[in-house]
Order: C-alpha cells, then structure tokens, then sequence
C-alpha cells in the first residue's frame, strides 16, 4: 500500500489490497449474493439489470457510479435505488432511514 502511494501500481479499485491483507483466505460465494456489474463494469454508458432471484447486496463495480450518473440527469434505472443513501442530495438528507423508500421498491419491481 506505501508503494501504491507513492505511485499507482494497480487501477482496480479496492480488490488488490484486499487481496494482500487477506493473503488468499477467501472464500467463494454465490454470485447471486453480489449484484455486481451496476456500474457497467468498466464501460461507459452501459446500464444493467439485476440478475434473477433475491440479491442481497447491489454493487455498483466498473466506472459508472450512482451519484455521478444522478447528477448528470443521466442515470441508469437502478440508480435511483442508491439515491436515498445519498447524504449529498437534500432528499435523502430529510429521511433518516435506511430502508428503501416505496418508490425505490416499486421500480425495483419491474426488474425482478
């Protein structure tokens, strides 16, 4: 990590070090546990869906990030799920709960 300080030696995000710390101790899991990919692995302007079944955790990977794709008014569907988590956006600010809001449930709906 002092190396990756003093001058990049990896562009993939948080996965390298986390792959150091744990020196391999990782276990495999279902990969319908980790919706990953929201953030369109890597390719600019692509948005996802969630795969099939019950997710349990949304992963916006790749360079498409939620809150920079709802600032530029250009969001994916599934962005909007991200938005009341979004400390910067009044809306969010105004709702002290972590639970989706209806509406988030509703459009959720249409990609199951």
């Amino acid at each position: 990590m002092e190396i990756q300080r003093q001058r990049r030696i990896y562009d993939l995000g948080s996965l390298p070090p986390f792959l150091l710390v744990f020196a391999g101790n990782v276990e495999s899991i279902d990969h319908r546990w980790n919706q990953h990919g929201l953030g369109g692995d890597n390719v600019r302007g692509s948005c996802r869906s969630l795969h099939p079944g019950p997710v349990s955790l949304l992963h916006w990977s790749g360079k498409g990030k939620p809150w920079a794709r709802l600032d530029a008014k250009t969001p994916c569907p599934l962005d909007h799920l991200w938005e009341p988590y979004d400390l910067h956006h009044e809306s969010s600010m105004s709702s002290k709960t972590n639970d989706l809001s209806s509406a988030s449930v509703a459009g959720l709906s249409s990609y199951l």
